[in-house]
Order: C-alpha cells, then sequence, then structure tokens
C-alpha cells in the first residue's frame, strides 16, 4: 500500500514530522482505519526518497502516541483510536496548518483584517460555497 503523502526538503519542518502528521491525519481521519497495514520502513522511505532513520523517527513517534503498532514478524498497523483523542488531533492538525499559514502571511506583510478575509474565502472554495 502506497501512503498519499508528501514530504518537501524546502519546509522548516523537519521530514520525520512531515510524515508523522499527515500519517496521524489519514487515521483520524477515517483514510486508514484501525488495522490497516502500512508500508515497512524501508518501502515508505523509499517511496518518500529519505532516509530509513528518518522514516522509523516517524514510526517509533506515531507508536510512542498509540496510533500505531508494530507487530513482530507480521508488521505495522493502525491502532483503535478513541473518540477524544481523534477529535484532539484532528484538532491539532488543523491549528499547526492554520497557525504555518498565518505566519507565511505575517511574513509577506498581510495584516489580521487581510488574513481573516482570506481565510474566509479559502473556507467559501474549499466547501464550494
Amino acid at each position: 500500500m502506497k501512503l498519499p503523502i508528501r514530504v518537501s526538503e524546502e519546509s522548516r519542518e523537519p521530514i520525520y514530522h512531515q510524515i508523522e502528521t499527515q500519517v496521524k491525519a489519514l487515521i483520524v481521519s477515517g483514510q486508514l482505519p484501525p488495522g490497516t497495514p502500512l508500508p515497512s520502513i524501508r518501502v515508505l522511505s523509499s517511496d518518500l526518497s529519505c532516509s530509513v532513520i528518518t522514516t522509523r523517527r516517524a514510526y517509533q513517534n506515531l507508536e510512542n502516541n498509540g496510533f500505531i503498532k508494530t507487530v513482530q514478524g507480521k508488521g505495522t498497523f493502525v491502532k483503535e483510536i478513541d473518540s477524544d483523542k481523534k477529535e484532539e488531533t484532528k484538532r491539532k492538525v488543523v491549528l499547526d496548518a492554520i497557525v504555518k499559514a498565518v505566519e507565511q502571511g505575517k511574513q509577506v506583510g498581510s495584516s489580521k483584517e487581510e488574513l481573516q478575509s482570506i481565510f474566509e474565502e479559502a473556507i467559501k472554495k474549499a466547501f464550494n460555497d
């Protein structure tokens, strides 16, 4: 199974964190339901053209935080997540993305009002309003 993940070398965010965040988003959105087998660390690192060490770090963090589990000799699988953790993770993933976008807006000189207007426009566009 090939995961729909993209990493960017240009991002200030470390690659392992990019992988971790995107896998969490796939899990909490239900795109990767509990029990879904994940690609091996070697396969994922090859797919993403990054090091095995980077991918291993992302998987270890995901496992330590209760999103995935590794079964010796069988592979790595998505774990069942309780609804509170799912909602908390959804909120954090979205908030982090918005904060990044706001920071980029500040870098190019956008005011709070301009950013709020752009945010409203983005919501309308995303929901086809």
